[in-house]
């Protein structure tokens, strides 16, 4: 059949790689104007940096040149009991998120692919997310994503500081042989670049370089707080001060250490080797910093926020209410940290779920099933029950008639009918027995559960309702 040939070239035309192939007649000519104004925009906008991150040659090459070190083997006794079976950045934010998930998004997005997570405490279940969830490197390509436990190769204890943890594992950083190390602590919230630290680094020349960010004075008293000169040279340095020092230009803020250092290599292991020889408690805001003020170059840098919002986000989750409060930001109509931001996404790790759904509409007796104001994850199901202002992480079933107010549910929590529940964490596959209320009778509450001084309930993991 000859015509067959034929209609074989018109449904797939052969397309020369070397001649560029352009769409012809009217339709085009129509369009060619749009498509001008839209390359003109667009090279507008990486003119301006508005929505393509510039990355030079320059910035590549100290990227690829340094190290990151996340500090995840914080205990979390403040958040106790969310941390009984768990390390602190392993603990669940946000609805499907893990608290760490922030400081490794923010690795990826600065084009950081060589990362050492440093575990201590109850470390499987972080060391289980980071093995499922961001297994994403080629290590052909000089990528990787460690997870190091105590080795006890420079001692025979478990990490006695932060810089003890460095310490104990100068090894691994002298096998890679970077020439800056980033430290990073691995459970705080926050959109950081971690390029535009790195540059500054550099381009000061300093030897140590402090990430920093203005903060209220009256919450001050468990951060390290900076004094610096008009150079941003940092002067003086306190780890959690009882009388914390202001801003000189605001004396209700103060400069305050985000737990964020560039080192150069050098200068990082012979502090640590002379920290190692001292009585000290071997942490880099008490020990290392102030004693490397005035003997070398040590700058501040000011924190650059990723967030986009009018505000700089950075959230210490180091209490339950701090806890509570963030997560509780998440479902307002105008969140203070930005999820939903595709130029900054953040990274995690969740099981194939089939789709979130509510059942039941049977308004006559209250049997809806409802979510107000909520972040509901993949795989929960609301049958018959109201939820309001509320995180349900994924598998949560509320049941029918119960009611869900201002609380936390993480995975796989089922709440049973006529149960209420208000101001409430309920850690992982827990049971609400029907017909319960929780949070409702402070005294009862404090009797049966642990609860904050703002009044929020915390119901641990395996939680017994029976006296």
């Amino acid at each position: 059949m000859p015509w067959a040939g034929e209609f074989r070239r018109n449904l797939f035309p052969r397309i020369n790689p070397g001649k560029p192939v352009k769409p012809k007649g009217k339709l085009f000519q129509v369009n060619k104007g749009k498509i001008e104004a839209i390359r003109k925009t667009k090279a507008d906008e990486i003119a301006t940096g508005r929505t393509v991150k510039r990355v030079t040659p320059r910035t590549t090459a100290i990227i690829q040149d340094t190290l990151a070190v996340i500090l995840a083997g914080g205990q979390g006794e403040r958040l106790y009991p969310l941390t009984k079976h768990r390390a602190k950045p392993a603990v669940p934010f946000g609805g499907i998120y893990r608290i760490i998930d922030f400081a490794l998004s923010n690795c990826i997005n600065s084009q950081l692919k060589r990362i050492c997570v440093l575990t201590q405490y109850k470390s499987d279940s972080l060391d289980r997310h980071i093995r499922l969830g961001w297994n994403v490197f080629s290590y052909d390509r000089g990528e990787f994503i460690f997870t190091i436990p105590p080795q006890l190769r420079a001692s025979e204890k478990w990490y006695q500081g932060t810089a003890d943890a460095v310490y104990q594992n100068i090894y691994t950083i002298e096998r890679e042989n970077p020439e800056y190390v980033l430290i990073l602590c691995g459970d705080h919230i926050y959109k950081m670049d971690y390029s535009d630290l790195l540059d500054f680094h550099v381009a000061s020349g300093a030897d140590v370089t402090v990430s920093t960010i203005e903060f209220p004075r009256e919450a001050a008293c468990h951060l390290g707080v900076l004094e610096i000169d008009r150079n941003q040279r940092i002067v003086g340095f306190e780890e959690k001060p009882k009388n914390p020092k202001p801003m000189p230009s605001n004396t209700q803020l103060v400069l305050a250490s985000m737990g964020i250092y560039v080192f150069r290599t050098p200068v990082l292991i012979q502090s640590l080797l002379d920290d190692a020889g001292r009585d000290t408690s071997h942490d880099f805001g008490r020990n290392i910093i102030p004693n490397l003020i005035g003997n070398t170059n040590v700058y501040a840098f000011n924190f650059k926020d990723m967030n986009q919002k009018d505000a700089k986000y950075w959230r210490d989750v180091g209490t339950l209410d701090a806890y509570f409060d963030a997560n509780m930001d998440l479902i307002s109509i105008d969140p203070q940290f930005n999820l939903y931001d595709k130029e900054w996404p953040i990274r995690t790790y969740v099981r194939c779920y089939p789709p979130a759904k509510t059942i039941w509409a049977l308004e006559y007796e209250g049997r809806v099933g409802s979510a107000i104001n909520s972040i509901i994850s993949q795989g929960s199901i609301v049958s018959g029950g109201r939820v309001r202002n509320s995180i349900l992480s994924p598998e949560v079933r509320i049941n029918s008639y119960s009611q869900v107010d201002e609380c936390i549910l993480m995975n796989g929590v089922d709440v049973g009918r006529h149960a209420k529940l208000r101001r409430v964490i309920v850690d992982k596959y827990v049971r609400i027995p029907p017909g319960i209320e929780i949070g409702y009778n402070p005294g009862e509450d404090r009797r049966r559960f642990t609860v904050t001084e703002s009044g929020v309930v915390v119901i641990p993991r395996n939680a017994c309702f029976w006296d």
